[in-house]
């Protein structure tokens, strides 16, 4: 195994096309479960956005009497990013939302709890989950920092702080690993949309220092190559000039390709979808495996059948960091913590609207909010392992 390399991630910001989806639909997923008797909503929606407009569709079931405002969702959503552009306007894009419509039937029947029938996996599905200790919140470096750039690039332009900057961004974080430990950053890329009277040098004046306050002194030298636009050029950005969809940044999403995915999408489902709810829970026994000081990395796969509330599977490898064995792990985990789908949920107190501020910067490494947001990080099993 090579303990000695160049590992990369990258992140896009709230006003990355395609994170601008993520947002509408978990929008509309916090509105499902914000009404009475969250536990019975229903929620798969996909959204597309381009040159000002956007449309929605998708499989929805909630309370009888209850009728979902998508587009106010959808014009809020977006002027909370930022968008007042010619090319997209929270105010002025057409919307369209005739594609969305009641949730399966059959779908229902095998997925709903029933006289002693519990409730079963919404579909079929391999989840992961990951946790190391190269960071604080025991996430990999590169995807970690790649996030936080962006994050407070959002934060400063909403500030007003950052003038001519654009919501549309895309950052990329490259680490150079020493026995598998991240020691020095090599390259940073932040592409960033911008207002025409910038140039490339202004972009880098307000840009360059954002970066410097967050990366780690110790990980940045003369050396350290820092890109910024380099296309020279970024003013036609965001819907306007590229097409987006819900689900299409899943790496982003999770841990920027340092660990396996299994291919479902988070963003606009409900969390009786094994394609969330087991992703999150998997980072949780990640996370909490590697908070107790057993193992340095884990990586956890969870597998279910739709209807089926048992998992079919769970695999998890410590990359041979691990002080006991992975077989002696999945017997801890087993006796510990329920893995149906509604053990899931009911652990991490799930059945809340609390999905929308997950769907840009990472679903993972984030900080637990009194709201219930980010339960999935907290660190309160750890000593069961």
């Amino acid at each position: 195994m090579n303990k000695d390399y160049l590992f990369t991630s990258e992140s896009v910001s709230e006003g990355h096309p395609d994170k601008v989806c993520d947002i509408i639909s978990d929008s509309v997923v916090d509105d499902y479960l914000a009404q009475e008797n969250p536990e019975n909503s229903r929620v798969a929606m996909e959204t597309l956005v381009t040159t000002n407009k956007v449309v929605m569709a998708g499989e929805v079931r909630g309370p009888d009497a209850y009728t979902c405002n998508y587009e106010d969702l959808a014009r809020k959503a977006v002027k909370e990013i930022g968008y007042e552009q010619d090319g997209f306007h929270w105010k002025k894009f057409d919307f369209d939302c005739t594609g969305v419509h009641s949730q399966s039937a059959d779908i229902a029947m095998g997925v709903d709890a029933s006289g002693n029938k519990d409730q079963g996996a919404g579909d079929q599905g391999i989840m992961f989950g990951y946790a190391c200790n190269e960071t604080s919140s025991l996430m990999p470096a590169p995807i970690y920092y790649s996030h936080k750039i962006l994050e407070q690039m959002a934060i400063e332009r909403k500030a007003g702080s950052t003038p001519g900057i654009q919501p549309d961004s895309k950052s990329q974080v490259t680490l150079q690993y020493k026995d598998n430990k991240p020691y020095k950053c090599t390259k940073i890329v932040v592409s960033t949309q911008h207002d025409e009277y910038l140039d490339q040098q202004g972009v880098s004046e307000i840009i360059i220092p954002i970066i410097k306050n967050i990366m780690p002194d110790e990980w940045m030298s003369g050396d350290t190559e820092i890109l910024i636009n380099p296309t020279g050029k970024f003013v036609i950005g965001g819907p306007d000039g590229d097409t987006g969809l819900t689900g299409r940044k899943i790496i982003v999403d999770t841990y920027g390709g340092a660990a396996p995915h299994g291919g479902g999408a988070f963003s606009g489902k409900d969390p009786t979808k094994v394609d969330r709810s087991a992703a999150y829970i998997a980072r949780y026994i990640s996370k909490n495996i590697v908070a107790s000081g057993v193992a340095d990395k884990c990586t956890l796969q969870l597998a279910y059948a739709i209807g089926v509330s048992d998992p079919l599977s769970i695999y998890i490898d410590t990359h041979g960091t691990s002080k006991i064995s992975d077989d002696e792990l999945i017997k801890k985990i087993e006796s510990n913590i329920d893995l149906t789908p509604r053990g899931i949920r009911d652990h991490l107190n799930l059945h809340k609207p609390i999905y929308k501020k997950s769907a840009a910067y990472g679903h993972f490494g984030r900080e637990p909010e009194d709201d219930g947001s980010f339960s999935w990080e907290k660190i309160d099993i750890s000593n069961k392992f």
